[in-house]
């Protein structure tokens, strides 16, 4: 189990201080993540993924979901329908409830991969004024060291909190 740390940091300079510390400290680079505004050159730090600046992985899942609601009720209503119940029965409006949640995830999540990640909203200000976010996951037992590690020896560094609910992947 990891949680999710945020910082931030003013330049490029004190992020790729902070991770070589970080490195040195055990925590793995597909662990390390740093995002800027459009235009900072973050040289060789490992930039977030697409997974992680937008809201690709929320869209699908809400589109999941109201496919699979669609579904269901488009199936429900073809229930009062007899000759289509014989025909198809409910296997097929399972099969209907099924397809209709892939679709919907996939046209959400088509949507969703051009909007910013939503939690991610509350560091849009600092980011567009230049600073740097940067995403540290860590093992749970991890947080506090790691934490007290980035502060002491980095008095620019903010630390903005945690996120428990970090996706399994990536």
């Amino acid at each position: 189990m990891r949680r999710r740390l945020y910082f931030m940091l003013p330049d490029v300079k004190s992020a790729e201080t902070i991770e070589q510390e970080l490195l040195l400290a055990k925590i793995d680079d597909p662990h390390i993540h740093f995002l800027a505004k459009d235009g900072v050159n973050l040289r060789r730090l490992h930039v977030a993924n697409l997974l992680q600046r937008t809201d690709v992985l929320h869209g699908l899942a809400l589109g999941m979901v109201a496919g699979g609601i669609t579904g269901v009720l488009a199936g429900t209503a073809l229930l009062f329908y007899p000759e289509f119940t014989r025909t198809v029965g409910l296997g097929g409006i399972l099969i209907l409830a099924v397809v209709c949640a892939m679709v919907g995830s996939w046209i959400s999540g088509m949507i969703a991969v051009s909007l910013p990640n939503s939690r991610l909203r509350r560091f849009q200000p600092a980011i567009d004024r230049g600073e740097i976010l940067l995403m540290v996951d860590v093992p749970v037992q991890r947080v506090r060291e790691i934490r007290e590690l980035i502060v002491s020896h980095h008095p620019e560094a903010r630390a903005k909190g945690q996120d428990a609910h970090i996706p399994a992947f990536p």
